[in-house]
């Protein structure tokens, strides 16, 4: 059936006997053999131990023992998440190598529950900020839509990897979008969920209040898959809650009809520093949705950029107390553009960072009031593709991003992909939706690529 792109039809044929676990997670360690060091998207891979999940996976099916679609599924977790296989160093020279070390993160074992086989672990920025540091002894992780330019951050390697189909699903993080803004770079789909819908213990933390752990998968399905698995309370987060994980997939009906989508316009029509492509193919993907029934609704959505700076204040305090003490003893050991983002929070003063969280209640609520009139909002993920690698600052790249305000509010927010600009470089399409209608992202993103084929693109440097 030649290489699987998705979780779906991977499971139907793990089940049918045209394929097994053990065949296709060899396939992908052989394919990643081809591509990563053109790719840069594994820190550790856990070759012989995926192989032994594997079997097991296989023994079990053959015996009747189905623990569901992620049974048998080669799944790559970000190195900010602990995992049993091996240490998890968040690319970064400060970490002690024991650092949750024969520990799996609540996540990672939910993942081993379902049957999931971990195949390793994934490039980021260090401590998931900034950009790329050329002057560290770590993989760069590159685009497989262009390897000149950047797979996005901070969950790189994740989006690299099921782009270049070396795995099905990844988990990753999103603080301000990193796990939309790489999906969308790489033409795939992510999810930043409900905050608090999973927890984020044993994931070394970015910013506090605003830190998710997200699926990415090819399509808006396995991303149901993935987020059904790994929702719910864990008592060792605090910020977890005990919602169940609604059958997401089983909400995923293909229809969309009678749903009332807002749009704002002024978000990219008014950026000088847009893509043209961005709103063209924005327009394609709302006329898309209008042609399956959804109603759709211009409108305002309230204090955007107010709540876009309030992310931009509220992390680099929060990560600047965690990393504080470190900063004063092994400073040389961080990176050039990790030292840079983590000072910034020492410049925010206490009045500054209170004030923030004032606009994230006040925007909160706005927002709030908006989606009562309507049942999901659309944007573009970001207004630009992928820059070339070197070639744009982290500024610039965040600023590029439509992704801050939903981290502020903690709402749920999916990009899919929705096209290519000139270049041939992917743009996404953000789906946002009020807290725990999670599942209504997913409906609404799976109803669009019922109609559109973007997530089947292959990159053509890695088909």
């Amino acid at each position: 059936m030649g290489v699987p792109s998705t979780i779906a039809e991977t499971a139907a044929a793990l089940r049918d006997g045209s394929l097994t676990s053990v065949a296709l997670t060899r396939d992908f360690f052989e394919r990643a053999d081809r591509l990563d060091p053109l790719l840069g998207v594994f820190l550790a891979r856990f070759d012989a131990r995926a192989l032994e999940a594997a079997d097991a996976a296989d023994a079990e099916l053959a015996r009747g023992v189905d623990r569901g679609r992620l049974q048998g599924i080669p799944v790559a977790v970000k190195d900010v998440i602990s995992t049993a296989d091996g240490p998890t160093t968040a690319q970064s020279l400060i970490l002690e190598h024991g650092w949750h070390v024969r520990s799996d993160a609540p996540v990672v074992a939910r993942l081993r529950a379902a049957g999931a086989v971990i195949v390793g672990k994934t490039t980021t920025m260090e401590f998931a900020i900034g950009t790329p540091d050329p002057e560290k002894p770590f993989p760069i992780p590159r685009n497989p839509w262009g390897p000149a330019a950047w797979a996005g951050g901070s969950s790189s390697g994740s989006a690299s990897g099921v782009a270049a189909r070396l795995f099905l699903g990844a988990l990753g993080t999103d603080t301000g979008g990193s796990v939309r803004c790489p999906a969308a770079f790489c033409g795939i789909t992510g999810l930043k969920p409900t905050f608090g819908l999973v927890p984020k213990s044993g994931c070394i933390p970015l910013g506090y209040s605003l830190d998710s752990v997200g699926p990415l998968a090819r399509t808006a399905r396995d991303c149901a898959d993935l987020l059904s698995v790994i929702a719910g309370f864990d008592a060792s987060d605090p910020c977890s809650f005990g919602a169940p994980p609604f059958g997401c997939a089983a909400s995923l009906d293909g229809s969309v009809e009678d749903l009332r989508l807002g749009i704002d316009p002024n978000l990219h029509l008014q950026r000088d520093d847009a893509d043209p492509a961005t709103a063209v193919l924005f327009d394609a993907a709302v006329d898309a949705l209008a042609g399956m029934g959804a109603e759709i609704i211009e409108l305002t959505i309230p204090h955007h950029r107010q709540l876009s700076y309030a992310t931009r204040v509220s992390w680099p305090c929060e990560a600047f107390a965690y990393h504080r003490s470190t900063l004063q003893t092994r400073w040389e050991q961080y990176g050039r553009p990790t030292r840079i983002a983590l000072t910034a929070g020492a410049l925010v003063s206490g009045a500054d960072y209170e004030q923030a969280q004032r606009a994230r209640r006040v925007g909160r609520e706005a927002v709030r009031r908006t989606l009562g009139g309507v049942d999901a909002l659309l944007t573009p993920t970001t207004v630009r593709p992928a820059p070339i690698l070197g070639a744009a600052d982290f500024d610039s790249i965040t600023e590029s991003t439509l992704t801050r305000p939903w981290n502020a509010v903690g709402f749920p927010a999916l990009s899919v992909p929705m096209g290519v600009n000139a270049s041939g470089f992917p743009l996404g399409l953000q789906i946002v939706t009020r807290p725990l209608s999670d599942a209504l992202a997913l409906r609404i993103g799976d109803a669009y690529q019922q109609v559109t084929d973007w997530h089947s693109a292959v990159p053509p440097p890695v088909a």
